[in-house]
């Protein structure tokens, strides 16, 4: 599997953990993860993100959430 295919793995991975987590349908937090441009954000840090679980990435993503003024 090539980096990109991983990114966009990862990417997923995360988008269906957002909607577990928060009790959202998978295009709710699609709409999140667009307006607040996260998937950028996980290309972006995906060479230290790779190393870590998702678990410790999301918290990641939680935090730049956070950052940009999003309600969680």
């Amino acid at each position: 599997m090539n980096e990109s295919e991983q990114i966009l793995f990862m990417q997923i991975r995360l988008l269906r953990m957002m909607a577990e987590k928060y009790g959202l349908t998978l295009k709710q937090a699609a709409q999140i993860f667009a307006a607040y441009n996260v998937l950028p954000f996980i290309r972006e840090g995906f060479g230290i993100f790779h190393v870590e679980g998702d678990e410790a990435v999301f918290e990641e993503v939680k935090g730049f959430l956070k950052s940009k003024g999003a309600s969680l």
